[in-house]
């Protein structure tokens, strides 16, 4: 997993380390939330005066970021960096750039699969632990219907009148992503049949991803100092591999 983009204080270890983690997911879900709500309401001075807000937070943070950065450049040249950057860039020009906020889930995305933040939540949640795979696929399922969806509203709801909202383009995505194809909403032209086929394609491989998931039998990660297996049945004495003793500890250690 990737553990660059959480430096400094943001990739500190112990409590700090976790409260910053959890403040980053909650600021970029926060940020997410919004750019879901604000689909549905009017164009005003309010909505583009929050947007801003919403703008100089993330900047704030992005620059906090890099500046504890050990490869700041590398970073901000990474393509999760530059999403980032057009996701600032979309709130504080919302007047002018609106609807393209929902990039900020690809920072999400990277969070979610860091090290350092899937350390604290095997660390604290015992349930994260258990079915630390389950959650993660359904992470990468969820971060993709959220971009599918935004992309979808992005370029279609000032030209196609049944997409008017987030939550229509939700609908659409989510039919496109099952394959059920209803017919009542399509996306018009080469641009949109495109985003239809890769919506099917890549669909499809992230529901088997998190069906493997979900239905696999249940092991739990604990490397064997002997051989390296990192998994093994929850109730394992001796590692399967090679013999040598195991000393996994429980949920409530």
């Amino acid at each position: 997993m990737e553990e660059r983009g959480l430096g400094g204080f943001f990739g500190a270890g112990g409590r700090p380390g976790a409260r910053a983690a959890y403040a980053l997911l909650a600021l970029d879900l926060a940020a997410l939330a919004w750019v879901i709500a604000e689909s549905f309401l009017p164009k005003n001075a309010v909505v583009f005066a929050i947007d801003i807000a919403f703008g100089l937070v993330l900047a704030a943070e992005l620059i906090i970021r890099l500046r504890d950065s050990p490869a700041a450049r590398r970073e901000l040249l990474h393509p999760a960096g530059i999403a980032d950057l057009i996701a600032v860039v979309s709130f504080l020009l919302a007047p002018f750039f609106a609807g393209w906020g929902f990039l900020r889930s690809l920072r999400t995305l990277r969070l979610l699969r860091s090290a350092r933040l899937v350390a604290h939540l095997r660390h604290d949640l015992p349930v994260f632990r258990r079915n630390q795979d389950a959650f993660v696929a359904a992470a990468d399922l969820l971060v993709f219907i959220v971009v599918m969806t935004g992309i979808v509203h992005a370029t279609q709801h000032w030209r196609n009148p049944d997409i008017s909202n987030w939550a229509d383009a939700l609908y659409f995505t989510v039919t496109a992503l099952t394959t059920t194809g209803f017919g009542d909403i399509t996306l018009p032209g080469t641009t949109g049949r495109l985003i239809s086929v890769v919506i099917m394609l890549a669909g499809v491989t992230l529901f088997l991803r998190l069906a493997q998931a979900l239905f696999r039998p249940n092991k739990v990660r604990f490397r064997c100092q002997a051989c390296g297996l990192g998994r093994h049945e929850p109730d394992a004495v001796h590692c399967k591999a090679c013999g040598a003793l195991l000393n996994i500890p429980d949920d409530d250690d």
